[in-house]
């Protein structure tokens, strides 16, 4: 979390301030804040992981929000709250000083400073986001000797929206410091996220689904445009950037919209059951995650920020109508080449050539089913089937696969077709070195080698994240009953039938 420097009657720490300063009427410092935001989410990142380890270290039988006596051992809550007490870390709302004066902290429970510190940090990693994006139009779109050296068109391949991003961020950020104003304990922040969500973050879903274009227009210019290259040579070289490129600043707004989902689920997780803070972050969780989502889905071009390979990988499709006759032929199998992305599955073939790959079918991640077929010997061992619900000529199409080995057949499967029902697996569930796990956050799930993981034993640990994540998947839930009528339109995007796609 960041504070901006600056006097003011509202909060302070010594002397930097909980107010955050926005352009236009309230006007702006632009270099007051601690961090800008790719140093704000490594940061965070770092201290998120220094917290599971600690937590996962605390004595059995300790409960949330206490200190054992005579040991030194925190409990989680108290934890979360500490570990970034210090002068490298971000700063904490339990640390203004008209918080530490006004008594609160004696008079709140843990849950509830830990809420505070959530929506807290919400509204100053906003402001650390605002900064970043000051830099990224002050520093490069602003700049004559770079700006000099591109067509008009070039400017709008590079910074596509960004202005329209800019100002979105501004009302936001106006309309958080203006409820922090109100009162050194946060009502809630979760209304502002839904409002401006509904009205506003549209302009996200333009900058992201553009920003392949972005991407490859960059990597154009800065190898055919020697005067670009040297003019922007010189500006990354700048202390203002701090040692980070410009590539890092024309990311920021998905980076933003995909982070701030995640800030909102760390308030909803702590918020009181049925309570009114808990209906707001529920509503504004929903919104952020359609929003992510039509992102995901507006994005066309293959790869890019928004779309990216899960499993690529050859099987064997199998050819004709299962009979004795077609199980004695040569042609029984022939080969496909899968592309599975976190929202869309290719099926391809190779080219003559061997470099390139013709797209057959596709369809949607989410409109994919799988079946498991017993071994019928050993030309129908390790056999499973794809069904595309929905496929790229919008009917139901079904294909029988054959892989090299049983764990391969089940890690394809996996990867096809999560089990959104079943939100966790044991730790048994492995094959040959592989392990199957699933990312509390957004639920994606797949295997991966044992070997880089550690079993996490405290049970009380454990069930936290459970209930956590059994909270956020309900809010999920709720969300799909009310949108899924215009999920499914916006999904009817389709992969054009025919097109090469470059060996990756």
């Amino acid at each position: 979390m960041e504070i901006a420097p600056r006097q003011s009657a509202t909060a302070s720490t010594s002397s930097k301030t909980l107010t955050v300063e926005t352009r236009g009427s309230v006007g702006c410092h632009r270099h007051s804040y601690a961090f800008l935001y790719q140093e704000y989410r490594d940061t965070s990142k770092q201290q998120e992981i220094e917290q599971r380890r600690q937590r996962e270290n605390l004595s059995p039988g300790v409960s949330p929000g206490t200190v054992v006596e005579g040991s030194g051992v925190m409990s989680p809550p108290v934890l979360q709250l500490q570990l970034r007490n210090n002068a490298r870390s971000l700063s904490l709302w339990q640390n203004l000083e008209v918080v530490q004066a006004s008594g609160l902290l004696s008079q709140l429970s843990q849950t509830e400073i830990i809420i505070q510190e959530a929506m807290f940090e919400l509204v100053t990693s906003e402001a650390s986001y605002y900064k970043s994006l000051e830099i990224l139009e002050a520093h490069f779109l602003r700049n004559p000797d770079l700006i000099n050296t591109l067509s008009q068109s070039d400017v709008h391949f590079l910074f596509s929206n960004i202005e329209e991003v800019m100002k979105a961020s501004e009302r936001f950020l106006m309309d958080l410091e203006h409820r922090i104003e109100e009162s050194i304990l946060i009502s809630d922040v979760c209304d502002i996220v839904y409002l401006h969500a509904v009205n506003h973050f549209d302009v996200f879903i333009k900058y992201v689904i553009n920003q392949v274009y972005q991407e490859k227009n960059y990597r154009r210019i800065l190898e055919g445009n020697q005067a670009f290259r040297e003019a922007m040579a010189s500006l990354e070289n700048d202390p203002t950037v701090r040692g980070l490129s410009f590539t890092s600043f024309l990311i920021l707004p998905f980076q933003r919209i995909t982070r701030l989902k995640l800030l909102v689920q760390n308030i909803l997780k702590k918020a009181e059951e049925n309570s009114k803070r808990e209906g707001n972050a529920i509503k504004a969780h929903q919104q952020l995650e359609q929003i992510v989502k039509e992102c995901n889905e507006g994005s066309v071009p293959i790869i890019s920020h928004s779309r990216w390979l899960l499993k690529k990988g050859e099987v064997q499709q199998m050819a004709g109508p299962k009979s004795t006759r077609t199980m004695r032929s040569r042609k029984l199998y022939q080969p496909v080449y899968l592309f599975l992305f976190n929202n869309l599955l290719l099926i391809t073939k190779r080219s003559s050539s061997g470099e390139k790959f013709q797209v057959i079918d596709s369809c949607t991640r989410a409109m994919l089913r799988t079946e498991d077929l017993d071994d019928q010997g050993q030309i129908l061992a390790n056999v499973f089937n794809l069904k595309l619900l929905d496929n790229q000529e919008e009917r139901p199409v079904s294909y029988m696969l054959k892989t090299s080995s049983m764990s391969d057949k089940l890690r394809w499967m996996c990867a096809l077709t999560p089990n959104r029902r079943t939100r966790f697996m044991s730790t048994s569930a492995h094959q040959q070195g592989w392990m199957m796990g699933e990312r509390l956050h957004d639920g994606e799930r797949g295997w991966f080698p044992s070997r880089l993981v550690e079993e996490i034993l405290n049970k009380e640990v454990r069930a936290q994240n459970l209930r956590e994540a059994f909270r956020i998947q309900h809010a999920q839930d709720e969300g799909v009953l009310q949108t899924g009528a215009r999920i499914g339109l916006r999904v009817g995007r389709r992969t054009p039938k025919f097109f090469n796609f470059s060996n990756p």
